[in-house]
């Protein structure tokens, strides 16, 4: 390195140092920054008030509830924390383990959700053993996290619409930009993945914050969820998801994995969130906390019986839609604000599709690869390079990334391929056989695929708006749905690994017109 380069270098360094230094004193300052603009800081004058779990909700999407109905189930929430209390203080007892499957299936009570989370997590255990080991972690992110200036841009994109994030540089953006900034340095291989502060962002609605750091660490490293290999470079449990994703409905459900290979819907469109966040942003909230709870006891297993239960439940709808955008926009948008089914219906058959799996030896994801495990001790600070302390990163993708890519274009392509062949096979009676013998053979193994009078076709089918599209000669026929994902591994800022550019994977679909923009704007750079 020349002197000129080493002079460069050091002027870059300190640039870095000083942005770094300015991002934590504007959460330092909190409320008290005087730049706040509007966007950063929207106004409540379109909301009419906050649900129960805090996020605000338009005039329109209220629902009228009949109050007996609404005190019925308060009643039993009532009931139902009396024993929840019980359980918790004799948590250690026979009894309570006899008990606890049973009563999460039903539902922890909001209340006490925190402590059952924190139970399950073994928090208390984990802050005994660590005390200062936050506070240490905040100083060193402070000093060296190279990752500052990403988790600052999500902090501010994290629940927009819930009461505690919505305000820029609030107690709750503060804290979440806090352990996303301290656990960067914790766990080095990971660094910081935008899926995380969705994750931290749910965690700090119950927790407090050095709580939420030992939670989030607790799901990243238990084996019972091991979500390090979601995050760490190359995703490779993601990858490893959706081939079991797929696997499930080549046996269970081959008529719904047709539809969805026929209109080009590769499982990468739309299970991202399910897999990556847990179905955040995915079903209903209300919904997603009982997946959670669940999720707490039995750990990643539930991740892929609840994928295949919410296909199974919405079949009927889905095996009648047409066209890519009306498959992905009803899997993606229209399922989170109405999943059409209450609650405890969809937690029986989620309890319903674990046994099946189980039977068919398909409720475990096959054994992990050793790239998916940690390889340095947590809490080991490793000084980064002077080029991630600057920012940059190699501007050429490594191997693992590159080999990502591909595959994601790979199963893309592969799709149309397939469907291209599949159209031009024609049998001797003149028609492509649409349900062969095998296809038949394997619903009756099954037993769980049913016509169009089964059970979940009482709702009718939404009527739904085909994304617009832009043709271009370069994409023309190609879903926005297909062009963001391929985008999001293709098109990635220089400055940004892939692991943090995974936020048009899964955030895009919540902010469609601003990321739009986004890419439009990266891809003419």
């Amino acid at each position: 390195m020349t002197e000129e380069e080493l002079i460069e270098k050091r002027n870059l360094l300190e640039r870095a140092n000083d942005e770094r230094e300015a991002i934590f004193k504007r959460y330092d300052r909190g409320r008290k920054n005087i730049d706040i603009d509007a966007w950063d800081d929207p106004a409540f004058e379109i909301y009419t008030q906050a649900d129960r779990y805090g996020f605000l909700q338009p005039e329109k999407e209220q629902k009228f509830r009949d109050d007996l109905e609404v005190a019925r189930r308060k009643q039993i929430e009532v009931e139902r924390t009396k024993k929840w209390l019980k359980m918790r203080d004799k948590w250690s007892t026979a009894e309570t383990k006899e008990r606890l499957q049973r009563r999460v299936m039903k539902g922890i009570p909001d209340r006490l959700r925190a402590a059952i989370w924190k139970l399950f997590l073994n928090l208390d255990q984990t802050l005994r053993e660590n005390v200062g080991v936050y506070d240490k972690m905040l100083k060193f992110a402070r000093q060296y996290s190279p990752d500052i200036r990403q988790i600052d841009f999500d902090v501010n994109r994290q629940f927009r619409n819930h009461i505690n994030y919505r305000e820029r540089y609030s107690v709750k953006q503060q804290s979440l930009f806090r352990v996303l900034a301290a656990y960067s340095m914790y766990n080095m291989e990971v660094g910081y993945c935008q899926g995380m502060s969705t994750v931290a962002g749910v965690l700090l609605m119950y927790f407090d914050e050095e709580d939420t750091f030992w939670a989030l660490n607790a799901l990243l490293s238990n084996e019972r969820y091991a979500m390090h290999g979601l995050y760490v470079e190359g995703f490779p449990k993601l990858m490893r998801f959706l081939q079991h994703h797929d696997k499930i409905l080549t046996k269970c459900m081959p008529k719904v994995k047709k539809h969805l290979d026929k209109h080009g819907v590769d499982s990468v469109l739309y299970s991202l969130k399910w897999f990556f966040v847990i179905f955040i942003e995915r079903i209903p909230f209300s919904l997603c906390l009982r997946v959670w709870d669940i999720y707490m006891l039995y750990g990643e297993r539930v991740l892929t019986a609840m994928a295949y239960t919410i296909l199974k439940i919405h079949k009927v709808k889905l095996l009648r839609m047409k066209d890519m955008d009306q498959i992905t926009e009803f899997l993606q948008t229209i399922l989170y604000k109405s999943f059409g089914y209450d609650d405890d219906t969809v937690i029986k058959t989620l309890q319903l599709s674990m046994l099946e799996l189980k039977k068919l030896n398909l409720d475990k994801l096959p054994p992990a690869p050793d790239n998916e495990f940690p390889k340095v001790p947590f809490g080991q600070f490793i000084e980064p390079s002077l080029d991630a302390k600057i920012g940059h990163r190699n501007e050429k993708f490594t191997e693992r990334e590159t080999e990502l890519k591909e595959t994601v274009l790979y199963r893309s392509e592969s799709k149309n391929d397939e469907d291209d062949e599949e159209g031009n096979h024609v049998g001797q009676n003149g028609h492509r056989n649409a349900d062969g013998d095998d296809d038949d053979r394997t619903e009756r193994d099954c037993d769980d695929i049913t016509e169009e009078d089964d059970a979940y076709s009482n709702l009718n089918t939404v009527p739904l708006t085909p994304r617009f599209r832009r043709f271009h000669p370069l994409t023309k026929g190609v879903s926005m749905s297909s062009l963001r994902t391929i985008q999001s591994f293709t098109t990635l800022d220089t400055s940004t690994s892939l692991a943090t550019s995974l936020n048009s994977l899964v955030i895009i679909d919540s902010f469609d017109e601003n990321c739009d923009n986004m890419i439009e704007e990266i891809t003419r750079l």
